[in-house]
């Protein structure tokens, strides 16, 4: 009869290699994160707001410029296109302390109320408020 030797168990050696899986789903949490956030951070219109400060004079004259939920512009109140919209923002800037006040209906789409904005600052406009965001501010 034969015998077979029992083989001794060997002692159990440590890895000599890293375990990659971890830093690779945080590397990859990440990386979505980063293409989520920068589309977002890289399209914006840069506007000047006025600032608060002490009364000094008469109060200027102000401006109005309604976005309705349609889309439709209108301009002290009286309905404008966007070709005609330049035109009158050009002739509100000769005055050096004209105030536009602009008001957006809630239900306007955002891409509107950018191209509004843009075609502002386009003009030169830098005097700018914007009104009925009072219920906002809470």
């Amino acid at each position: 009869m034969r015998r077979f030797a029992t083989a001794v168990p060997a002692e159990p050696q440590p890895f000599s290699t890293m375990n990659t899986t971890p830093l690779i789903d945080v590397l990859l949490v990440l990386l979505i994160m980063f293409i989520i956030t920068i589309p977002m951070q890289t399209h914006k219109v840069a506007i000047d707001l006025p600032q608060a400060g002490p009364a000094t004079g008469a109060p200027p004259v102000t401006h109005r410029l309604d976005l309705a939920a349609d889309g439709s512009l209108s301009f002290d109140g009286v309905a404008t296109s966007d070709a005609a919209l330049p035109g009158a923002l050009a002739a509100m800037r000769k005055d050096p302390d004209a105030l536009l006040l602009m008001q957006t209906d809630g239900e306007a789409r955002y891409e509107r109320f950018d191209s509004t904005l843009a075609a502002v600052k386009r003009a030169g406009v830098t005097k700018l408020g914007f009104v009925g965001n009072g219920a906002f501010a809470r």
